[in-house]
């Protein structure tokens, strides 16, 4: 009885022991191995190919300078979007720096950070197609052609809103806002800033029906459940870096201007 007492009375310990071990492992192996993997899906101006090969955009300076501040080497694996999560969950990078778009039930899978920036869905349509179209409700009929990249916030819209037209999925926003571009469908589903650039660099064939989300919403990183430790730093790195505006700052170069644009591969 005594026996069986005593170890009644260590086990909690034990397991708080274990416990703390477990949390600290993903963090101390990136800092033993002197680099931390990245996962991230191409979304213009999250992340986008140069011409000379090379990953450029938000996401990639936010990246960088995660790695910097911890000193390590920032490493980049780029997925197809619906692939991100399992990457992370499966162990195959760290962090997840997508934009991701923070909803309960993707929170049942990762863990986020604190907020990097606000964000939502909204809709880019072929001007030609749709110039008899005068109201939003009418794109939700058969006849109707809509793109939307699979597993996106916009996805979930795109099955709540529109779930009477024709809903094609692609695996990378370009082919989508191509497909509306070259007149293959009558409107694209994507994040506010994406139907902004799309408008923005084909004027004289897309146009932005509404001026505000049809869904607002807030970006973060993501990191596999349980990493507790990298998280904890995530949240201090977000709390710093907001303080003294390199977030702002670095999201305005990039979703403010085209200063960048030239560099992006054709």
């Amino acid at each position: 009885m005594a026996l069986r007492l005593a170890i009644l009375r260590v086990l909690p310990l034990i397991l708080l022991s274990i416990s703390g071990s477990v949390a600290a492992d993903v963090l101390d192996d990136v800092l033993e191995r002197g680099s931390i993997r990245f996962g991230v899906a191409e979304f213009v101006p999250w992340t986008m190919k140069s011409e000379s090969g090379e990953l450029i955009g938000f996401e990639v300076d936010v990246a960088k300078k995660i790695a910097k501040d911890m000193g390590l080497k920032a490493e980049f694996k780029l997925y197809p979007w619906e692939e991100v999560i399992p990457a992370l969950q499966n162990g195959e990078i760290d962090i997840l720096a997508g934009g991701m778009s923070i909803t309960p039930a993707r929170a049942l899978q990762v863990h986020f950070s604190r907020p990097l920036a606000n964000s939502g869905v909204s809709i880019a349509t072929n001007i030609s197609l749709t110039k008899d179209i005068e109201r939003l409700e009418e794109l939700n009929s058969p006849e109707i052609t809509i793109v939307v990249v699979k597993g996106t916030l916009a996805h979930s819209v795109t099955q709540k809103f529109f779930d009477k037209a024709n809903v094609k999925l692609f695996t990378s926003g370009e082919d989508a806002g191509e497909a509306v571009v070259n007149g293959d469908a009558h409107a694209y589903l994507a994040s506010l800033t994406q139907a902004r650039f799309l408008a923005l660099n084909n004027s004289d064939k897309v146009d932005l029906p509404v001026s505000e989300p049809l869904l607002a919403s807030r970006e973060a990183l993501a990191v596999k459940k349980g990493e507790q430790q990298l998280l904890n730093f995530l949240n201090a790195w977000v709390t710093s870096r907001t303080a003294d505006r390199w977030i702002a700052t670095t999201r305005d170069y990039w979703f403010e201007t085209l200063e960048w644009a030239e560099d992006v591969a054709q």
